[in-house]
């Protein structure tokens, strides 16, 4: 996801082969999951695209991308053609939401009905499911006429057009299904339901009910309206989608060396919390932390909904700590504790994995939704001679203690980015995605960049890390039986981002067994973001950063294992100023579900002087995110 720094200068959300080490390389080759085999499983045999920079999307000329969903477009019938002149809040929370990221695929029984989530899950049906979808963030310089420029689109923003990106935000869920004219909405569907920055959520596990989560509005600490930031999300084996709370701290305003209390006011600079951020407190003012300085820390969580039964509310696990999420991920095997893995998507952040205190057992349901309420959650320490270890955020335990600032364990979940640091957990490059491959069950973790790095390690083996790398990290055990409980795990280099004949070191890619000349001049790639896996156990990584190496950010697909392991290949390319994120597969994989976040949002781009006009074209639309359903012509696996 674009990372968005409190600079108005940049985008706010609300935000060398030669320097890799020796005890890193051979960690890369002692401990890999793979096994080395002399045929190839991929199933990879698409004609592969080349890098290019302009304004349409690109495919292979086998694929075709019906364009399903788009900012603005309505998931009621009671809703009009979309026309952003006219637009209101009311509309907006009725309609699909801006900056798409994430996207689940929940499968529908059509025998089955509302709340019956074990049916519908156990029909695998890759022809009608429900298609659940974040919105991260919003840009009123491009949604909005009047606005020269990003930054004066986030001062001084009127009263109407902050209810309408606070309506924007959020998470949306559309029934969906496969026609003989391709994919469509469901727009009569039931289950269809926006959540939105109103939307009320329940508080709960180990920080629920703290004072530092009460506030004038609810005094209890146990609920709060709304989620912001969503970005990446996961799924659990038993029906509900969970989706991430990242770049918050850019929706609160206020100078954090006003808050009398300096705990806060340390915690909320650590999210970027200034005055300089977007306006939205001056007309909802739990916005402005210099009114409610508890607010900020009801965001930066998990949440977890049901999206078979839209009468649930949904609930922020605090006990799976707060900081600016990527996403959770989740490893379940029946009988055993449930392992999450996550990361912290912001420079020299950490690694996180989260441990149910009780074991996952299929089929009940009631049981299995106390599992992300009641456990542990760990920071990676990876170490220089291949080996890591998770290390327990616990209050009491080691430096968690009151001398340290921490006095329960709700100090521990709230400021644990400061906890980890205290335990000595690793600090990484930009840890996005981190996601287990269901084939070889390991789990891969994706550093998109990192250019504030002055010291390089074997885990973080660039200094200014310019193109990012890809981590995997193996727990004990055999593939697809593996020990994701074990405190302890064996890591390696998987792949550095970056061109393999680049002539500085630094941006040099270097991709797993291969050589230089086994990737393609359009297979590289740079600043690696979300990933995912189909049903083979290939590895298809979205980008986030091409641009800055002169083509456009788009999806590469690659084995994990054979001697085809991390060569990459280029399957779908952007529009100018977009990235693409949340790839997701129906059970089959016969298609491929992408966000295209932030179409034209480059140089000086706006509503009223757009770059282009990405996917209408059409000279009264401005450019739109979208999610497009790519799918081969003649409906064979995507990939093949």
């Amino acid at each position: 996801m674009k990372k968005l720094p409190p600079n108005p200068s940049r985008r706010t959300l609300f935000k060398a082969i030669g320097a890799l080490t020796a005890t890193g390389a051979a960690s890369s080759l002692l401990s890999s999951c793979t096994r080395n085999k002399s045929d190839d499983p991929a199933g990879l045999t698409f004609t592969e695209i080349p890098h290019r920079l302009d304004n349409n999307h690109h495919l292979p000329d086998e694929y075709r991308a019906d364009i399903l969903l788009r900012w603005g477009d309505p998931l009621h019938p009671s809703e009009d053609t979309f026309d952003p002149v006219k637009l209101d809040a009311a509309s907006q929370a009725r309609r699909f939401g801006y900056n798409n990221d994430f996207i689940a695929f929940m499968p529908l029984d059509s025998e089955a009905g509302l709340g019956e989530n074990a049916r519908h899950l156990a029909s695998g049906n890759s022809a009608r499911g429900l298609l659940c979808v974040n919105h991260e963030y919003t840009q009123p310089h491009l949604m909005f006429s009047g606005y020269n420029d990003e930054y004066s689109a986030t001062r001084g923003v009127s009263a109407e057009h902050v209810a309408i990106e606070q309506a924007a935000c959020g998470h949306a869920i559309t029934e969906i299904e496969k026609t003989a004219d391709g994919w469509q909405p469901v727009l009569d569907s039931p289950y269809n339901r926006r959540i939105t920055l109103s939307t009320p959520m329940e508080i709960v596990g180990s920080a629920a009910g703290d004072q530092r989560l009460q506030t004038k509005a609810d005094p209890t600490g146990k609920k709060v309206f709304g989620t912001v930031g969503n970005c990446a999300g996961g799924k659990t084996p038993w029906g509900t989608v969970l989706i991430a709370e990242e770049g918050f701290g850019g929706a609160f305003q206020g100078d954090p060396d006003n808050i009398a209390d300096p705990v806060e006011a340390l915690n909320h600079h650590s999210f970027g919390i200034s005055p300089e951020n977007r306006n939205w407190g001056d007309h909802d003012h739990r916005f402005d932390i210099e009114k409610e300085a508890h607010e900020p820390n009801r965001f930066g969580w998990m949440v977890e909904y049901d999206p078979y039964d839209p009468e649930s509310q949904p609930r922020k696990l605090t006990s799976l700590g707060r900081f600016e999420h990527e996403g959770f991920t989740l490893a379940c095997k029946p009988g055993q504790q449930v392992v999450a893995y996550g990361g912290d998507d912001d420079e020299h952040q950490f690694v996180y994995r989260y441990v149910s205190r009780q074991n996952y057992l299929p089929g009940q349901d009631t049981h299995n939704r106390t599992l992300l309420v009641e456990g542990t959650l760990f920071a990676g320490q990876f170490n220089e001679d291949g080996s890591g270890q998770w290390l327990p955020l616990v209050f009491g335990q080691g430096p968690l203690k009151p001398e340290n600032g921490f006095h329960n364990q709700a100090d521990v979940l709230i400021d644990a980015r400061r906890a980890a640091a205290l335990l000595g957990a690793t600090p990484m490059d930009r840890p996005e995605d981190v996601e287990t491959n269901p084939v070889n069950d390991c789990t891969y973790v994706m550093l998109t960049k990192n250019k504030r790095r002055t010291v390089a390690n074997a885990a973080n083996p660039r200094p200014k890390n310019a193109t990012g790398h890809v981590l995997e990290i193996v727990p004990p055990g055999v593939d697809g039986q593996r020990d994701h409980v074990s405190d302890q795990f064996r890591w390696n280099t998987f792949l550095l981002g970056g061109n393999p004949n680049a002539e500085d070191p630094g941006e040099r890619g270097a991709y797993g067994q291969q050589s230089p000349g086994n990737i393609s001049s359009h297979g590289w790639f740079a600043n690696p973001d979300n990933v995912a896996f189909d049903p083979l156990g290939n590895m298809w990584i979205a980008t986030d950063g091409c641009e800055d190496f002169g083509f456009h950010d788009g999806l590469w697909v690659m084995a994990t294992e054979g001697e085809l392991r991390a060569a990459p290949r280029h399957f779908f390319g952007c529009p100018q100023g977009a990235e693409v994120c949340g790839p997701e597969f129906t059970p089959d994989g016969t298609t491929l579900f992408v966000a295209v976040q932030h179409p034209a949002d480059s140089g000086r781009s706006t509503f009223d002087n757009p770059l282009h006009r990405w996917p209408d074209n059409d000279p009264n639309l401005p450019p739109r995110p979208s999610v497009l359903a790519i799918s081969r012509r003649d409906g064979k696996r995507v990939g093949s």
